[in-house]
């Protein structure tokens, strides 16, 4: 079965045939996007390590993972994860 990190793999040579098809100015802003969406991901992690449990709305190992979630995980622990 073929993995994506396989070098040999049919899906790593399609996914960088992919990102070598794409125009210059259109791999900058994914790239931004992706920095964003990790940067995200890293403030709620941070938050959830420093913030006392009483202070966080259910428990913190399921904010936690719903930071999984591209862009949804990390918004819904800003907007509803946190007692102020």
């Amino acid at each position: 079965m073929p993995t994506l990190f396989n070098r040999s793999s049919k899906t790593y040579k399609s996914l960088r045939a992919d990102w070598l098809d794409l125009p210059t100015e259109l791999r900058f802003p994914v790239i931004a996007v992706a920095i964003a969406e990790f940067a995200t991901k890293v403030s709620v992690w941070v938050s959830l390590s420093r913030r006392a449990p009483e202070k966080v709305r259910g428990p913190k190992w399921v904010w936690a993972l719903l930071t999984i979630v591209n862009g949804v995980g990390p918004a819904a622990y800003w907007a509803f994860g946190r007692k102020n």
